[in-house]
């Protein structure tokens, strides 16, 4: 099993930590809620929806003022090079709410790619340890149709084979549409020519871009991945004939 790994300067720590980090008091509008009781929700939900959570990585920022967790799902059929993950985050400094966000991480590359439409959020006001188990029961019943859009998205980029200069093109489009700074335009287009890893380097299909993007997306905002990766899947959709 490979170990999921957070970027962007957090701090791995060990699931005791996760419970043991403070929570500061609520006020009128504001109630936060502990790191572990989001992650302890999820995992009780998924085992009663019959799934298996086979592996697990958590991270605070901050002395414990924000939480990302990221969970490996196995649920029917499992493949060598990607995985289905469930990314948690939290926090009690109020820069974002309760969140759970479902998506792919590529095994060979450690690489990340969040699928923002389904991205399920809650603010941390009065009626949140209420509305939180049906928060988690709406994202983990949408895990098994993410399945199937998944394998069909990345079969689709597997098969879809794409020369230099449509490469090129997609690296503008990508500018044009927020889904990279145009200061990392030489570093995309340098890993597109030569990959860092061996297993993309055969051949030129959107799977090879795909991982030429969120390669360079490692130690980079984690918590922007979600927009990124659904704005990037939108371009890359467009170009294989999953777009609507």
């Amino acid at each position: 099993m490979v170990d999921l790994i957070l970027h962007c300067g957090a701090r791995h720590v060990e699931r005791k930590v996760v419970e043991q980090a403070a929570t500061p008091p609520p006020s009128e509008t504001w109630v936060p809620v502990p790191h572990h009781r989001l992650l302890e929700q999820v995992e009780s939900t998924l085992i009663g929806n019959g799934m298996t959570v086979a592996n697990q990585a958590n991270a605070l920022w901050n002395d414990g003022q924000r939480y990302f967790g990221l969970m490996e799902v196995v649920n029917g059929e499992t493949h060598d090079d990607y995985a289905l993950v469930i990314g948690l985050r939290n926090s009690h400094d109020k820069t974002f709410p309760a969140a759970i966000a479902l998506g792919s991480a590529v095994f060979v590359c450690d690489n990340l790619a969040f699928s923002a439409e389904v991205t399920i959020a809650r603010r941390h006001t009065r009626f949140i340890e209420r509305d939180l188990p049906r928060v988690v029961h709406t994202a983990v019943g949408r895990l098994a149709d993410l399945r199937g859009k998944q394998d069909e998205r990345i079969r689709h980029y597997k098969d879809t084979e794409i020369s230099d200069p449509a490469a090129h093109d997609l690296v503008i489009r990508a500018v044009d549409a927020n889904v990279l700074p145009v200061t990392q335009v030489p570093a995309v287009l340098e890993e597109w020519r030569k990959p860092s890893h061996e297993e993309f380097a055969e051949a030129k299909t959107l799977w090879r871009f795909h991982n030429a993007m969120t390669e360079i997306w490692k130690g980079r905002n984690l918590a922007a991945l979600p927009s990124r990766s659904q704005a990037l899947h939108g371009l890359l959709d467009s170009v294989c004939g999953l777009a609507v």
